[in-house]
């Protein structure tokens, strides 16, 4: 067993910060004295899954092993805590905590920051090093990743703290003006009745995909991390709710110098692709089985056949839509998925899906047959990618200009 341990935090640190109270789904304010840490309080929020709380501890909950996209069969829990917010914008942030971690589990805290209006992906804070964040902001995330083997200890994350500091370097994961597209090879998940990495049960015919990193997971039931996959004719729009495939530390999609592992890769080639193909790093994973296939991403089965009429794995266009600016909306039902049509009209040709909660691209609106959804009728259609429209009247969304 590792022995538990406390992180101290650094000194010298720069801003105004005061401990604080919280209340579910609150953002919190600082309000005392200056360089004061902030002690954050173990309250997971809307999202989280298998955790539970023991005093000032995040623990590992009681759910079973399961065996998602990474095909690592494990324990697992997320928490994500209530943001954060400073006194004023800071680039960097101090993180610290103590971690217990007995037989083989593992305990991870990573932090995000709200930049030009939207969460920016999660990035590891090693506690007490100061993590620099993608863009300056004065509201922050803390999200808490245990996992642990099929049978023995319970891993947990206690005493967390954050702070602002001007002692780090300015990160190089800034938003860039259109979000990051790649060629990848998907793979179809399939495993219906399993848990993904977020804690959500997959069902028949389901909504989702899988990308090897959790920099970019999703919590369960959101779409704060969506991509579009496109072939040829069809598109869909889905939130990334498991990690895999092959790898999980794997977010080729970020440039090479921060990239989490395989920094000698270029930006947009995911490992399992270079190993399959080039023999990169012997021809394994990062857990040293042989790769099979060149699969960057994995695709619910929904998404798979009904979204993009796949009937065997292919080459897919990925656009991962966090790491850019541009019109967004976000897909409000209840379940299931909305059509993607080649017309801003009800009787228009089925030529993809967007899932559940998933974010859209939006590139102009325009008018088409009224419709009655979760936003009120409508007669705005959102055109999503050429010559693809969905109804406004279920998606949450702005206005934009006409197309």
């Amino acid at each position: 067993m590792r022995t538990t341990r406390r992180a101290q935090l650094t000194a010298c640190l720069a801003a105004t910060l005061a401990i604080f109270t919280t209340t579910l789904h609150t953002t919190v304010q600082s309000t005392a004295a200056p360089t004061d840490p902030v002690q954050v309080a173990a309250q997971p929020v809307a999202g989280s899954s298998n955790v539970k709380v023991e005093g000032s501890r995040i623990v590992l909950g009681d759910a079973p092993a399961a065996v998602g996209s990474s095909e690592i069969k494990q324990r697992s829990g997320l928490a994500e805590l209530v943001p954060v917010r400073f006194d004023a914008p800071t680039s960097a942030v101090v993180v610290g905590y103590t971690t217990g971690t007995p037989d083989g589990s593992s305990a991870e805290v990573d932090v995000r920051a709200w930049v030009k209006d939207k969460w920016t992906e999660w990035t590891p804070a090693k506690a007490g090093t100061p993590t620099a964040l993608p863009g300056p902001s004065d509201q922050v995330q803390l999200r808490i990743i245990v996992s642990a083997p099929p049978a023995g200890g319970v891993p947990w994350v206690g005493d967390v703290q954050v702070q602002p500091t001007d002692q780090a370097d300015p990160s190089r994961m800034s938003v860039q003006a259109a979000p990051l597209k790649s060629r990848v090879f998907a793979t179809r998940e399939g495993l219906v009745g399993g848990t993904t990495a977020n804690g959500h049960v997959i069902v028949n015919r389901d909504h989702f995909v899988a990308l090897p990193s959790r920099r970019g997971l999703s919590a369960k039931g959101t779409g704060t991390y969506s991509v579009k996959v496109c072939t040829a004719s069809r598109c869909a729009f889905e939130p990334v709710w498991d990690v895999g495939p092959w790898n999980t530390k794997d977010d080729y999609w970020n440039p090479s110098a921060t990239r989490e592992m395989w920094k000698d890769l270029p930006q947009g080639r995911p490992e399992a692709q270079a190993a399959y193909q080039n023999g990169y790093n012997g021809g394994k994973d990062q857990f040293g089985r042989t790769v099979a296939n060149p699969a960057g991403i994995d695709l619910a089965d929904g998404t798979f056949w009904d979204g993009l009429g796949l009937t065997n794995n292919a080459w897919v266009d990925v656009t991962y839509l966090w790491t850019g600016d541009g019109g967004r909306g976000t897909v409000s039902i209840t379940s299931g998925y909305l059509n993607v049509r080649n017309s801003p009209n009800s009787s228009g040709a089925v030529v993809g899906m967007a899932g559940k909660s998933a974010q859209v691209t939006v590139e102009c609106q325009t008018t088409g047959s009224s419709v009655t959804g979760s936003q009120g009728t409508s007669n705005v259609w959102l055109r999503v990618h050429p010559g693809m429209y969905v109804a406004k009247a279920y998606v949450a969304a702005g206005t934009f200009a006409a197309c």
